[in-house]
């Protein structure tokens, strides 16, 4: 059963984070269900699920459940993304942020409910195959899928100068936060839960002078919150996956 989650879960992370393009998703934001993107990106998933299921026709059922599902539960979400854009106010907690989380919450779930439908069929484990999948959705969730996360979570509050292309470099602020997650799961698995700290020491070293010329307190928040979610989603998948391996 958990080898079966595993490979469902990692065609929904690659399917959503990191291969659907930023055009597939404009497109769906616009249209909604009479969006070419969104067929196209059902269609991708429709491929991963596929590969996971082995292309076996006895998981036609599962199969079926989590495409369309998949394309309902994106469709009515870009839906209720526009009626938010249209009538909500900025301060209110129905907005696209709270869509995104509840969306990604459904898939969840609904790939929960597929592996339980096959549950008596599935009384092999393997091992080593479900380690390397777990290191492998833990490395996806530790870069690109949490960089997403964190720029939902805190768009709301992002100073209008935070993405000025001529104060830094392309994507930094990405990479650092992916590098940053990176290290603090090697540290967690290593056991030196010290590097940890030595490694929040170390960017508010470098962050301290930017800051402080910049006297601008939004920012400090900003970039205060943005760390401490990156920080906190690092932690929890590191100690998520150990307590799968153990």
């Amino acid at each position: 059963m958990t080898l079966l989650f595993l490979k469902l879960l990692l065609a929904h992370l690659v399917a959503d984070f990191v291969i659907q393009p930023l055009k597939w998703i404009k497109d769906k934001e616009q249209k909604a269900f009479a969006s070419t993107g969104l067929i196209l990106h059902a269609a991708v998933h429709a491929v991963l699920y596929a590969i996971a299921f082995s292309f076996n026709p006895d998981y036609w059922l599962g199969f079926a459940i989590l495409v369309v599902s998949h394309y309902l539960i994106d469709g009515f979400k870009c839906m209720a993304g526009r009626y938010a854009d249209n009538y909500s106010r900025p301060e209110s907690f129905i907005n696209r942020r709270t869509f995104f989380v509840i969306d990604q919450l459904l898939h969840l779930v609904i790939i929960a409910f597929v592996v339980s439908l096959y549950f008596s069929g599935l009384s092999e484990w393997v091992i080593p195959q479900e380690k390397i999948l777990a290191l492998i959705i833990a490395v996806l969730l530790l870069t690109r899928v949490s960089s997403i996360i964190i720029k939902v979570l805190i768009s709301r509050w992002a100073p209008l100068n935070v993405y000025d292309g001529d104060h830094s470099l392309a994507n930094a602020g990405s990479f650092i936060g992916m590098l940053e997650r990176l290290f603090i799961f090697v540290f967690i698995l290593s056991g030196n839960w010290h590097g940890i700290g030595f490694l929040l020491a170390a960017k508010s070293v470098f962050r301290f002078g930017d800051l402080k010329e910049a006297h601008d307190r939004k920012l400090t928040e900003y970039i205060l919150i943005g760390t401490l979610i990156s920080f906190g989603l690092a932690i929890a998948v590191g100690l998520g996956y150990i307590g799968f391996i153990q």
